[in-house]
C-alpha cells in the first residue's frame, strides 16, 4: 500500500506530566526532514522525538508542534528560597514605604512564589512519546487513505498507457508496409545505374530505424513493474519516480522514430499520461 506525503494529525493527553498536545503536518519532500517546535522544558527530548518520527515515516517534510500546560489539579508548592529572598528585600526597603502593605493573595500571584511540583523526567518523556505515537497513528492512517486514492489514479493511467501501446502494436504492420512501399517507390527512381544490393540495404536500414517493437516492449514491462511496485508494503516513491523517467524515455524514443501521424499522436498521448503520473508520484512516500 502506498502512502501520500501530505497529511495532518493531532493528539492530546493529560496526566501527571501535564496536558500535552502534538500536531503533525507533512508535505512532499525528496527526503525526510523533521522540523520540531517544543516548549523550553521539553527541548531536551528533541532527539528521541526525531527518532520516534523517523521510525514511522520515510519521506516528507514534517512540521511537529508540541504544546504543554500544567494539569488543573497539579499540586502547588511554595518556593521557600524565593520567598525568603523576597522577604529579605521587603525588610530592606520597608523604611522607604512605611504605609505599603502587601496582601497574602497578591504575594501568591507574584511570579516565582508558587510553582507546580516537579515532573519526573522519565514520566515526562513517556507522556510525550505516547502523545506523539497517537498523532503518528492518525497521520499514517491519513497518508494511507490518501495513498489509496493516488494508487487508483496511477492504475487508471497505467491502463490508458497499456491501451495506447496495444493500439500502436496493432497499427505497426500497416505502418511498416506503407513505409516499405513508399521507400521502394522512392528508391525505384534511382535504381537505374545503382547497385541493387545497396538500395536494398538502404531500404532495410530505413525500416529498421522506424521499428518501435523494442520501445513498446519496454513500455509494457514498465507498466507491469509499476503495478508490482504499487502492491509493495514499503515506501516506493523513489522507485516510482525512477520508473516515470524510464516511461518518459521510451515515449520520447517512440515519438522520434514515428513515421506516421497515428504513432506521433500516440507518443504525445503517452507523454501526457506519464506527466500526469509523475505529478502524482511526487507526493508518494
Amino acid at each position: 500500500m502506498i502512502r501520500s506525503m501530505t497529511a495532518f494529525a493531532s493528539a492530546e493527553t493529560s496526566g501527571p506530566a501535564g496536558v500535552l498536545g502534538c500536531e503533525l503536518r507533512t508535505v512532499n519532500h525528496r527526503y525526510l526532514e523533521i522540523s520540531p517546535r517544543l516548549p523550553d522544558e521539553l527541548r531536551a527530548l528533541e532527539s528521541p522525538l526525531r527518532e520516534r518520527i523517523g521510525a514511522r515515516l520515510a519521506r516528507g517534510k514534517v512540521d511537529v508542534t508540541v504544546r504543554r500546560a500544567d494539569a488543573a489539579d497539579a499540586p502547588l508548592e511554595v518556593d521557600e528560597a524565593f520567598l525568603a529572598k523576597a522577604a529579605k528585600l521587603a525588610r530592606e526597603i520597608d523604611a522607604h514605604f512605611p504605609s505599603l502593605r502587601v496582601e497574602f493573595t497578591e504575594l501568591l500571584r507574584y511570579p516565582g512564589v508558587l510553582r507546580r511540583s516537579a515532573v519526573d523526567p522519565e514520566a515526562q518523556q513517556a507522556a510525550l512519546m505516547a502523545v506523539v505515537d497517537q498523532a503518528l497513528d492518525a497521520l499514517v492512517a491519513t497518508r494511507e487513505r490518501e495513498g489509496a486514492k493516488l494508487a487508483q489514479i496511477l492504475r487508471d493511467r497505467l491502463a490508458a498507457i497499456e491501451k495506447a501501446v496495444a493500439q500502436v502494436r496493432e497499427w505497426m504492420p500497416q505502418i511498416n508496409a506503407a513505409l516499405r512501399a513508399r521507400l521502394e517507390a522512392r528508391l525505384g527512381e534511382f535504381r537505374q545505374g545503382t547497385d541493387p544490393g545497396r538500395l536494398e540495404q538502404e531500404l532495410v536500414l530505413q525500416v529498421t530505424r522506424a521499428d518501435v517493437d523494442e520501445e513498446l516492449d519496454r513500455l509494457s514491462t514498465h507498466v507491469a513493474e509499476t503495478r508490482r511496485v504499487l502492491g509493495l508494503d514499503e515506501p516506493v516513491g523513489r522507485r516510482l519516480d525512477f520508473l516515470m523517467q524510464e516511461f518518459n524515455r521510451e515515449a520520447n524514443t517512440l515519438g522520434s522514430k514515428s513515421v506516421d501521424a497515428r504513432t506521433t499522436n500516440a507518443a504525445v498521448e503517452l507523454k501526457v499520461l506519464i506527466e500526469q503520473m509523475r505529478e502524482q508520484v511526487q507526493n508518494v512516500e
